[in-house]
């Protein structure tokens, strides 16, 4: 999977299951590149979330609702996933 493909399955699946104001999802795997654990075949993303629902929550309960809704993805493709919910 390219990275266009998986910011967009990460995008709708979100989207889908959370009341986002506004979505945007960073590919920060270029800044890993060097790491001798890194693989090719996963990437390190970044979501910036504006979404009422999840500030109405504690931060851990938004993470684990975002981790569960990416399950399949943080297995297969993501290798990190930085989180900043607004």
């Amino acid at each position: 999977m390219d990275i266009n493909q998986l910011i967009k399955i990460v995008k709708t699946k979100i989207t889908k299951n959370i009341f986002c104001e506004n979505i945007k999802i960073e590919d920060k795997t270029y800044l890993h590149k060097t790491h001798p654990l890194h693989q090719k075949d996963k990437f390190h993303l970044k979501l910036i979330i504006k979404s009422l629902e999840l500030k109405k929550i504690k931060k851990i309960e938004s993470s684990r609702k975002i981790y569960k809704i990416l399950d399949k993805e943080m297995k297969d493709y993501i290798h990190s996933l930085q989180i900043l919910i607004k």
